[in-house]
């Protein structure tokens, strides 16, 4: 295997994780721990903060781990 298939692996199961967060993410209700809350309407892939959230009627993005609750209970 060379370095370059190293790479293409790598990427490819981040791009997998990534629909994987989407699938569970996007539609279900949430609270930040913030206070905010609504339906996460979008996941993104963020270079220098990881995995980002934004909620339908909120203007911004939050990192993953703000996710306080999720609409099926503590989400961590």
């Amino acid at each position: 295997m060379t370095m370059s298939d190293d790479w293409t692996k790598r990427a490819t199961n981040i791009l997998r994780e990534l629909h994987a967060a989407e699938t569970e993410l996007i539609g279900r209700g949430a609270i930040l721990t913030d206070g905010k809350a609504g339906t996460v309407d979008h996941v993104f892939l963020a270079e220098v903060h990881g995995l980002r959230i934004s909620i339908c009627g909120h203007d911004g993005k939050w990192s993953i781990s703000t996710l306080k609750l999720l609409d099926s209970g503590f989400a961590r």
